[in-house]
Order: structure tokens, then sequence, then C-alpha cells
């Protein structure tokens, strides 16, 4: 883990999903959950082919401007706004790894693209299977691996708390 789950819930996750203009609590424990099950909070930023806080491939973060923000032009340049300008023409993949509100963003978009109603934020099983379900087609785990991490590591910090 590289920081505690209540920063990227707070300066990543939340403020990426209020510049969308789609934030609710739903989807900010979605986002944090996912971050959590797909590289351990940062601890593993790259699986194989996969990238970033949410292991994403460069097939799937095509996929994403290929087929559903190609069909939304205005959420498609709020995304292109989060990208550093030379650092994303040079080699977009890697703003997967090194622009966390970016990545962010094309993970929510990979759940937007389901247009399934998302659970209450306060279900964590209806949360994972989401996950399972929408974000990953060979899912790096279970539901209830989900569950467990989420319930060990997104923890908000308590005063005092290093």
């Amino acid at each position: 883990m590289i920081f505690s789950s209540e920063d990227l819930r707070v300066y990543v996750v939340r403020d990426t999903l209020r510049y969308l203009d789609d934030w609710t609590r739903s989807a900010e424990n979605l986002l944090v959950g996912t971050a959590i099950q797909e590289s351990g909070l940062g601890f593993s930023l790259r699986e194989g082919h996969r990238y970033g806080l949410y292991h994403l491939s460069p097939a799937e973060h095509r996929a994403v401007w290929d087929h559903y923000l190609v069909a939304d032009p205005e959420l498609a340049s709020r995304v292109r706004g989060l990208a550093g300008q030379r650092s994303f023409v040079e080699n977009p993949h890697r703003e997967l790894v090194t622009n966390l509100r970016y990545a962010t963003a094309i993970a929510w978009c990979i759940y937007r693209r389901a247009g399934a109603p998302l659970p209450p934020p306060e279900d964590l099983e209806g949360l994972a299977l989401y996950w399972h379900r929408h974000f990953r087609r060979r899912p790096s785990g279970t539901p209830a691996q989900f569950v467990r991490n989420y319930r060990e590591l997104a923890r908000p910090r308590t005063a005092g708390a290093a």
C-alpha cells in the first residue's frame, strides 16, 4: 500500500467523480474497493500487461476510448482534460500509472458503460459482485476476497494514527 484508502477516497476518487459530475457514495466505495482489490492500493502497479492503481490493460484503455467515450464527446473531453498534455500524446497508457485522477476516470468509465444501477454504498457484497461482473472479464479475485480486502484496507484513519 503506497497511501491510505482515506487519502485515495478524498483526494483522488471523490474529486475525480465530482469533476465528472458522477459522485455518489456507491461509486466512491466501488472505486476504492477496486483499487484495493486490483493493486492493494498501489502496492503493485503492474501485473502482467495491466498497469496502475486499477490494473488496466492497454486494450481495456483503448476500448474505453474507442467504444464508449467516442459516443459521448462531452465526457470524453472531461476525461481527456485530466490527462497530461504531452505525456498522453507520447504514451497514453503510462497515464494509467502516473496520473491517479485520469486512471480513476478510465476505471469509472468501465463501470459506467455497464449501465447497470449501483448497489447501495453500504452493500459490500453487492459492490463486490458489481466489480466481479463489470470490471474484470477474467476476475483477479472473488467477490469474497473483494469484501475481505475492503474491510481490511478501507478503514479510515483514526485521530493520532500515523
